[in-house]
């Protein structure tokens, strides 16, 4: 696997510039329906224009753009989610929302980065994050604020924890990055744009990132979509898994 300091920072310089972006369309005026499809809009071009600029010769695989078979024959391919979270961003001061830019090499995650405009900050791998040592408390399982699954409430009665409501997939990793939280496991499905910046950024930081049986993500795929993910604390990964296997046995 080939990457160097400039695709860590180029993640994280792309990602905070979308995001800027996406805080000027989001004080632009419109609202609701339209705001979402301009801000999916602008970050998507902002991103895609950047990209080919920076790095010619590798593909891209992005949530609004048309899936290009290119990618299969690439070995570096960028899978960016120009705005994760648009029913957040159309609901400010909602900060539930990110920006996702992610490079995979052979299809194993080399760099990747996200930011979360609304709280001012980007997080990637040129840099990991260190993820804050464990508190005393009931662990929080994230769920999403619309669909909670089974499964999350399953999880947290097994952990003796507590479901956390949040926004998007990238919103809800970064706060297992930042402490905030302590198991982000999705069971209802996802596409590969979802979870490759998360990801990336997360197991940097050295939490546990994983399907829900254990088994490693792996991204460029004919088909994105991604069926489960999970990113924890790892002294909680054991006990995640269990139920993952339990439910799939």
């Amino acid at each position: 696997m080939k990457t160097n300091g400039s695709d860590h920072e180029a993640a994280e310089q792309l990602a905070t510039a979308a995001g800027a972006l996406l805080l000027s369309v989001r004080q632009s005026g419109v609202s609701g329906a339209d705001l979402k499809a301009a801000g999916d809009r602008a970050s998507h071009e902002f991103l895609m224009r950047e990209l080919h600029s920076r790095f010619p010769n590798d593909a891209v695989l992005s949530e609004e753009g048309a899936d290009d078979p290119v990618r299969l024959g690439s070995r570096r391919v960028w899978i960016i989610d120009p705005l994760d979270g648009t029913r957040e961003f159309a609901e400010p001061p909602r900060d539930d929302w990110a920006v996702h830019v992610a490079l995979v090499v052979d299809g194993v995650l080399a760099a990747g980065a996200v930011a979360l405009p609304g709280l001012g900050i980007t997080l990637g791998t040129a840099g990991p994050p260190v993820v804050p040592a464990g508190v005393c408390r009931a662990p929080r399982v994230l769920v999403s604020r619309t669909r909670p699954t089974e499964h999350a409430r399953l999880l947290a009665d097994r952990l003796d924890g507590v479901l956390a409501p949040m926004g998007s997939a990238g919103a809800k990793a970064m706060a297992v990055v930042r402490g905030e939280a302590d198991v982000y496991a999705h069971s209802g499905g996802q596409y590969e744009w979802d979870s490759a910046a998360p990801a990336a950024v997360a197991q940097a930081a050295g939490l546990h990132v994983s399907r829900l049986d254990g088994s490693p993500l792996h991204y460029n795929q004919p088909d994105p979509w991604l069926p489960d993910l999970l990113i924890c604390r790892p002294e909680l990964a054991a006990k995640v898994l269990d139920l993952g296997l339990e439910r799939t046995g």
